[in-house]
């Protein structure tokens, strides 16, 4: 066998593995286009890298594409995520803080950025594998502090997702009661920042 024939050959597994893994990020869009608003109940446990678990929490998860995201910790501890389509606003109640972080930093360092960032550049940075009814997504730069997202669906209803970091922590969320958003839950992505809080604006960090 010639030495052209041999290196045909060997390419192959890698270029039936690169068709293989396309078609799973395809197979995740076409999941993904039925949910361009959503809104759901969610149940969270979180376990350590030794399968303890740490925390145990509940809330209302919702986004909107392109951009627009919403997670409200409610029990135990209450916390709040916003992303507006601009600016991504992390508050704490109980430390009376806000944080506002741009949203391409914000999105660009988890998996999760591809639930409502559709753009073909967003897409190249993350490998996709397709598990049945799961979709294994992981982010191609060491850097990202989340390591890995799997999201399950029932046909179309987004069912579950886990996120591991980079310590081994694995938070894992249960979505029930999975709807589109009506025009007046729109208002979701739209944060006030309370009085007295204050805000540690990392935009400015990141234009220094």
């Amino acid at each position: 066998m010639s030495n052209f024939v041999k290196a045909c050959c060997g390419l192959l597994p890698v270029l039936w593995a690169s068709q293989v893994v396309a078609e799973d990020a395809q197979a995740l869009k076409d999941k993904l286009a039925a949910l361009d608003t959503m809104q759901s109940q969610f149940q969270q446990s979180v376990t350590d890298v030794n399968d303890k678990l740490i925390q145990q929490g509940s809330g209302v998860f919702a986004l909107a594409v392109p951009n627009q995201f919403y997670w409200h910790l409610q029990q135990p501890d209450e916390s709040l995520i916003v992303a507006d389509g601009t600016d991504v606003w992390i508050y704490n109640p109980f430390a009376e803080e806000v944080s506002v972080l741009d949203l391409n930093d914000a999105i660009n360092a988890s998996p999760i950025a591809l639930l409502v960032h559709r753009d073909e550049q967003t897409w190249q940075a993350y490998h996709v594998v397709q598990r049945d009814d799961c979709f294994d997504i992981k982010p191609k730069s060491l850097d990202a502090s989340v390591v890995k997202v799997s999201v399950c669906f029932n046909d179309t209803t987004l069912t579950s997702m886990e996120l591991e970091d980079q310590q081994g922590n694995l938070s894992q969320f249960t979505l029930t009661e999975q709807q589109a958003l009506s025009d007046d839950d729109r208002s979701l992505f739209h944060f006030t920042v309370p009085e007295g809080v204050d805000i540690d604006d990392q935009r400015l960090k990141s234009v220094d």
